[in-house]
């Protein structure tokens, strides 16, 4: 997690560090559903390379938006999923999907 002098003093600017890349935004819009595996994250956002995937998923748990769960079985079973903080951005996500249904529209009627 980022120290307070590590933070940019502008809001958006910090929530575009924590979550800004293309692929933490989809990940999240995933783990706003329900829980997933590593595979399955992997397979569903198509173009992710596992480095980059693997990189995400541990960024957003160090920043204490993604909680990652080890299931002591064999083989291991390991689950992402949003904390509590992360929860709290998903009427973010939803305003971005809002936001982006309407574009859709004015796309659509020019």
């Amino acid at each position: 997690m980022l120290t307070k002098e590590e933070l940019p003093a502008c809001p958006v600017a910090t929530t575009v560090q924590l979550v800004g890349s293309k692929w933490k935004l989809l990940i999240l819009r995933n783990l706003l559903a329900r829980p997933w595996r590593f595979n399955e994250l992997k397979k569903n956002l198509e173009g992710i390379s596992q480095k980059v995937l693997t990189d995400s998923l541990r960024s957003l748990e160090e920043d204490g938006i993604v909680t990652r769960t080890v299931y002591p079985e064999v083989p291991p079973r390991v689950e992402y999923s949003l904390s509590e903080l992360g929860n709290s951005m998903r009427p973010i996500i939803r305003a971005m999907e809002q936001w982006e249904l309407e574009y859709q529209e004015q796309v659509k009627n020019r």
